[in-house]
């Protein structure tokens, strides 16, 4: 009795925010402005495919960026001492409590034409260069505003790995490289695995950041939704079909990476 007490407002939060507007997504999908069944919404999402393919593409490269960035960091801090890692980590975490609205702002005080990095430039004779409004500006907001999601994981990992195991593959004469390698690295797939599928998700369905930054020359899914719910091509049942192809996409996404992440954990138990 006490544990269903517990578990009723969870499942009430589930039912009002989770699963009814699923119901009522698949509703509007599969149904057209006058309420009758119908597969016209689907037919249509294939004159977006350019949009589908741009976001994967943006959304794919920022996460390949952020692993990039984020492996070294997380290496980084769960090496110096604990004392100062909950520090480091408090300092990557404090742009996380501003607006994420402010913070994609503040990149375009930085990018745009008249910008920090252009006056800079132009201060050394070197000209300027064209950031703002393109998808490279679409990619440096994605990166600055996820990279947390891809460092905190891969962290969490690395600080909970053995030192003994490490200890051990130096006794038997691994070096730094084969340490990192052979066990490091795969003991830490867990932790990637579950960064890029942080990052990669909201890389794919944002909007604020390819509006802002991109210019809206840049249209990727989250705009493209955005605009069947509130923009003036108001078509609420195609925005719902184009959520649901995306949702079906990510979770083919994450089902590989989960795939991949267990044959992994297979892999590591036959080697223990």
């Amino acid at each position: 009795m006490k544990t269903q007490r517990i578990i009723f407002p969870y499942a009430v939060w589930s039912l009002l925010f989770t699963v009814l507007p699923l119901i009522l997504m698949f509703t509007l999908a599969f149904t057209d402005s006058s309420e009758k069944l119908t597969i016209d919404n689907f037919l249509q999402v294939g004159k977006y495919s350019s949009v589908f393919v741009r976001s994967m593409w943006l959304g794919g490269f920022s996460t390949l960026v952020c692993f990039i960035i984020g492996y070294p960091v997380a290496y980084f801090i769960s090496k110096i001492h604990v004392k100062n890692q909950g520090l480091v980590l408090v300092f990557m975490m404090i742009p996380m409590w501003m607006s994420f609205l402010l913070r994609t702002y503040a990149w375009i005080t930085i990018l745009e034409n008249n910008g920090l990095i252009n006056t800079f430039l132009r201060s050394l004779g070197l000209g300027e260069i064209r950031i703002i409004n393109t998808q490279w500006a679409v990619i440096i907001g994605m990166v600055y505003n996820f990279l947390p999601y891809m460092v905190f994981p891969i962290y969490s990992v690395l600080a909970k790995i053995d030192t003994k195991i490490i200890e051990a593959a130096q006794d038997l004469g691994a070096n730094k490289q084969k340490v990192f390698s052979k066990v490091i690295f795969p003991l830490s797939i867990p932790g990637v695995i579950s960064g890029i599928i942080m990052v990669f998700v909201p890389s794919v369905s944002t909007f604020i950041i390819s509006k802002m930054l991109g210019g809206g020359s840049n249209l990727l899914i989250g705009d493209l939704i955005e605009m069947q719910f509130l923009g003036t091509t108001y078509n609420p049942n195609l925005g719902s079909a184009i959520s649901l192809v995306l949702m079906v996409i990510i979770m083919i996404c994450m089902g590989i990476m989960n795939k991949f992440d267990s044959e992994e954990e297979k892999r590591q138990a036959i080697m223990m």
